[in-house]
């Protein structure tokens, strides 16, 4: 039996990125996913002979130069990524109170447009502006530097971004506007904290915002591609069932075919509270159990895909997010009753793309209580009431969005629903999480996992450690990674990639 230098548990992006990273450098390495498709968020589907992206819908960061560019220069992917530029002009539409704004790539641009509608908020876009680049410049590996011990980024992390927009203008509207697309990090103006709200939102100002032609899923294919070119091993239908601990050490994991795989080093890439199920050992405390346990999970939601009659529905090259109420902050202010409160749409390229779209995802938030009484049931087999539940939730969702686009409706040749269960069974978040654990910037140590666990050879990776989207894992892999190749040694990689 072949002993592994590293076993990754997962194959999301998190999972993929390490096994990118320590298989370059030479190390042998297994990654282990237990569905029958690699990818977790990167996964896509195949519908009336169109892709539909489950969860990486758009990416910031990718204008040569800025981070995530250099970091995806490094794993090989820049030049094999197809992708779509949305308008630097207007690549996030906020549509509040009966009127749209438009967000605006680069901060120069960004302030001008939304001073068209605020004219007399220029000293507080100013402070916007300054705050955020401010902040991001705080995080060194935001900007690929290693970290030397005198950085300030915890105080952004313990303000909230509500307290922040107030803190720069009276005018409500402005304060909401601002945040109007905080379905990116299912915010709270009273938890999310002023870092994570920076950190993503200045990824698409300054980094430039993409989509991917024909589906994310172009990620995981390449980087499976590399890493076995590299010779490492994937395997799907392999389900982690336990870890088998000696000398206070893993010694190998076990699957639930009963196969044993044994490894030196182990790196989670799944939900910690998942990990931690499976392992039996003195050396994880009670204490820290039952923190991980207890984490609140950021919200989930309803998706709406639908693959539209030909040229019956102009193609947007930017993503709207709609708040049907005096409140973008819908997760603190949900109602089932007032359904759907928001909801974002786009329209994702592909590869006939033409000034018509032939596919759309209309998303919103949904609570995992509303599906609860079929949590004991499987993808495809959840019976006649569920699916007639989904098709209500459908009609009402296409409704909604036929008010702001007239003619979506009968645009739509054919359509299929996700729920918090889809999202639990095929992503393994919990409760259907959107973003995986809610990061509280009034209690950040209580909230935070660290990469670094009390077994030695276990560390933890994913959208739970750290920051979630493609930024947030890129770098919560590098971080997990720098424990085995060192800090210092890969970034200096990545820079000269």
């Amino acid at each position: 039996m072949p002993k592994y230098d590293v076993v990754i548990i997962g194959s999301g992006l998190g999972g993929l990125l390490c096994g990118t990273m320590l298989s370059r450098e030479g190390k042998s390495v297994c990654i282990l996913e237990k569905h029958h498709q690699f990818g977790g968020n990167l996964q896509t589907f195949k519908r009336d002979g169109k892709i539909f992206d489950t969860g990486f819908h758009y990416v910031g960061g990718l204008n040569e130069g800025h981070n995530l560019y250099q970091y995806f220069k490094y794993f090989g992917l820049i030049d094999r990524l197809k992708l779509e530029r949305l308008d630097t002009n207007c690549f996030d539409k906020i549509g509040f109170n009966g009127n749209d704004y438009c967000f605006a790539q680069g901060f120069d641009n960004f302030v001008e447009s939304l001073l068209s509608s605020f004219p007399k908020e220029k000293n507080a876009l100013i402070e916007y502006k300054k705050k955020i680049t401010e902040v991001c410049s705080s995080f060194p590996l935001y900007n690929l530097k290693p970290s030397k011990g005198n950085s300030t980024e915890q105080k952004y992390l313990e303000q909230s971004i509500g307290s922040f927009l107030e803190s720069i203008t009276k005018n409500r509207t402005l304060q909401h506007v601002l945040a109007g697309n905080n379905m990116l990090y299912a915010g709270k103006p009273d938890k999310t904290s002023l870092g994570i709200h920076a950190l993503i939102e200045n990824s698409f100002i300054e980094g430039g915002t993409y989509r991917f032609v024909n589906g994310s899923s172009q990620i995981a294919d390449s980087l499976i591609e590399t890493i076995k070119k590299n010779g490492g091993i994937l395997q799907k239908n392999s389900e982690v069932v336990g870890f088998s601990i000696e000398n206070d050490k893993i010694k190998s994991v076990q699957l639930k075919n009963g196969e044993q795989i044994d490894g030196t080093q182990f790196i989670s890439a799944i939900h910690p509270y998942t990990t931690l199920q499976m392992i039996d050992s003195k050396m994880i405390r009670k204490s820290y159990r039952d923190r991980i346990n207890n984490l609140n999970e950021t919200f989930s939601s309803f998706i709406l895909y639908a693959s539209l009659k030909s040229e019956s529905f102009k193609y947007l090259k930017y993503n709207h997010y709609h708040h049907n109420q005096d409140s973008v902050w819908t997760i603190s202010n949900y109602n089932p009753e007032k359904w759907p409160q928001n909801y974002m749409l786009l329209t994702p390229p592909t590869d006939n793309l033409t000034e018509y779209a032939e596919i759309a995802t209309g998303i919103t938030y949904m609570s995992f209580d509303e599906v609860k009484k079929w949590e004991n049931t499987k993808t495809g087999n959840r019976g006649k009431d569920y699916e007639d539940f989904k098709k209500q939730k459908a009609e009402i969702l296409i409704n909604s969005i036929d008010q702001k686009f007239p003619g979506f409706k009968n645009s739509i040749n054919k359509y299929y629903t996700s729920t918090p269960l889809t999202y639990r069974d095929y992503t393994g978040t919990r409760d259907g999480s959107l973003y995986g654990i809610e990061h509280d910037c009034t209690d950040l140590f209580k909230t935070t996992i660290l990469t670094r666990t009390k077994i030695p050879n276990l560390l933890f990776t994913g959208q739970n450690i750290n920051l979630h989207g493609g930024l947030g894992v890129t770098i919560s892999s590098v971080i997990a990674c720098s424990t085995i190749l060192g800090m210092d040694y890969l970034l200096q990689k990545i820079n000269h990639a």
